[in-house]
């Protein structure tokens, strides 16, 4: 092998890294059995979720996994594999892949790493079910406006009894 492309291949095992290392959410999947426009749907919903899909040679991401102290990515690193970076949303990724999995059976979650743990199917499906960041401030919002809501019944209720004694 050429000096030139040991080159080019410790490059790309450095950007894997950091792509590892910056993701807050990261899935890799088994593609295989999925036809080119299912790829390009799952590519599609994941893109306009902010997250990037990337099929990587294993041997490269090995190296990179083992760079960022996430070895035990590694067992999962067999056959085609297509690898989901988010460093925004951990939930995101992990919802729609799941989601898309479900509806296509032929693509199979591996592992991952969340917020910089691996975790094995059993998490990322735990994680897949947990609502979106929108919907838990919703529901923060909701808990956080009950107390208020509250008083101003009461207030009501009482300033209505009030009326109907002096009436």
């Amino acid at each position: 092998m050429s000096q030139a492309a040991i080159e080019v291949k410790k490059g790309l095992v450095s950007e894997i890294q950091t792509k590892l290392e910056n993701s807050v959410s990261t899935i890799v999947v088994d593609y295989r059995g999925l036809t080119v426009e299912q790829v390009t749907e799952l590519r599609k919903q994941l893109r306009e979720a902010g997250v990037e899909l990337k099929v990587l040679k294993n041997g490269l991401v090995r190296r990179a996994a083992t760079a960022a102290n996430y070895e035990g990515l590694n067992e999962a690193l067999t056959g085609p594999n297509a690898i989901a970076f988010s460093n925004d949303d951990v939930v995101a990724p992990a919802k729609i892949i799941y989601d898309f999995a479900k509806a296509n059976e032929a693509l199979e979650i591996k592992a991952g790493v969340i917020e910089g743990n691996v975790v094995g199917v059993e998490e990322i499906n735990t994680i897949a079910s947990l609502p979106s960041r929108e919907g838990l401030l919703s529901m923060l919002v909701s808990v956080l406006q009950a107390p208020m809501r509250n008083f101003a019944m009461l207030t009501k209720a009482v300033a209505e009894q009030k009326e109907q004694e002096e009436a």
